[in-house]
């Protein structure tokens, strides 16, 4: 099984990821790597943290000699803020060191802090927010780069672009051409494939930052050629479609997701949704006109490409907060103010193809097995001639 942990705090020493169940022999590209950490620092609207971190990842375990052996892989990035919180988050319980503990009580609106301090019996938030911090998916990222470097050796890509950011969105689909070239431009400030809807995001950027306010908006994270035949209809855990749903909400901030055309699907006809079905005898591979499905039937990939969507909430840290409930006085403040950024629909795209790679990765090894990635290849050549030959 392929699988992979973090661990690590906003504030502390540095991130961990563990990544498990990958063949032997995949070939590592560092500097991939650690252009996958940049692009998730990038931005318009990202707040003062992002010029202090320059995250870069080391690998510990795992990857010797630029391949991969089979075991469990371990990476570290260094958390360079640490200097100045050393003292507030030392892991030793130094006495005389209460006073510079930065403790949490005034809980914002929005974020894991009471909800977490509750459940935790503390009286202070900063253990919570430390962990539920979206700096944590630094490391979803150097995880996700592993395996899109194992998608990369059977023909898979995974990429995003930014849909919308505040009012302002792209109202039309974007080809797989379009999301390829603006992931390679790393100038672009906001990911959009189109530059005067880029502009107007912009804009509705510098508008939420005037009023100290946030903003959020909408990714979309497109697989490109996924084989047919990943996950399964047969039980509703194996539903690569719900697998995938999981995985990019489970990322900070996003609460709700889509597959292909899902939310307009549920107020059109039958008729306006289905994707017909044709056949490219040169290719000889079953083909369809449209992909509203977003690349999934029934829990199973079809040969088209994964579409998922992932709607991002507005950052909950305010620099004009809203109230919250003192957790030791119980009287009425304004809530606490953390660092934070204005916006982070880009941020949340790199995350989500981390996810999204994952979980394909994972489908992949369930399905073509293989202890070396010869073998692996060997199973997946043979399916993709089964599949030539339907």
């Amino acid at each position: 099984m392929f699988r992979f942990v973090t661990a690590g705090e906003s504030h502390g020493q540095a991130l961990i990821a563990w990544v498990s169940g990958l063949p032997g022999g995949v070939p590592i590209d560092f500097e991939f790597m650690q252009r996958e950490l940049h692009r998730r620092q990038l931005g318009y609207g990202r707040g003062g943290r992002q010029k202090i971190e320059k995250d870069r990842v080391e690998a510990i375990s795992g990857i010797r000699h630029g391949q991969t052996i089979g075991a469990p892989i371990a990476l570290r990035i260094e958390n360079r803020d640490w200097a100045n919180w050393e003292k507030a988050m030392s892991v030793e319980d130094v006495p005389g060191t209460e006073s510079s503990r930065r403790a949490l009580t005034s809980p914002r609106p929005g974020h894991a802090d009471l909800a977490g301090a509750q459940k935790f019996n503390l009286h202070n938030a900063r253990y919570i927010l430390e962990r539920a911090s979206a700096r944590e998916t630094a490391a979803r990222v150097a995880a996700g780069a592993i395996a899109k470097l194992f998608l990369r050796q059977f023909g898979c890509e995974v990429l995003s672009h930014v849909i919308s950011v505040g009012k302002a969105r792209l109202e039309r689909s974007a080809s797989w051409g379009e999301i390829e070239a603006i992931c390679a431009n790393l100038d672009s400030p906001l990911r959009c494939v189109d530059a005067a809807v880029e502009e107007k995001m912009k804009g509705e950027v510098d508008t939420v930052h005037r009023a100290g306010n946030t903003v959020g908006g909408i990714f979309e994270v497109v697989a490109h050629n996924v084989v047919t035949g990943l996950g399964t209809h047969v039980q509703w855990d194996e539903k690569l479609d719900a697998r995938l749903a999981q995985a990019v909400m489970s990322i900070q901030a996003v609460k709700g997701v889509e597959i292909g055309a899902g939310i307009a699907a549920a107020s059109s006809y039958g008729s306006e949704v289905m994707d017909e079905i044709g056949y490219d005898a040169a290719s000889g591979r079953f083909t369809r006109g449209t992909n509203r499905a977003g690349g999934l039937e029934g829990g199973i990939t079809n040969g088209e490409d994964v579409a998922v969507r992932g709607y991002l909430k507005p950052i909950s840290t305010l620099r004009t907060p809203l109230g919250t409930v003192d957790m030791v006085t119980k009287q009425a403040v304004s809530a606490a103010y953390e660092r934070s950024d204005v916006c982070v629909v880009p941020a949340g795209g790199v995350a989500g193809e981390a996810m999204v790679s994952v979980v394909l990765a994972g489908a992949m090894i369930e399905k073509f097995g293989g202890d070396s990635l010869g073998e692996t290849r060997r199973n997946f050549d043979g399916y993709a001639k089964q599949l030539k030959e339907f």
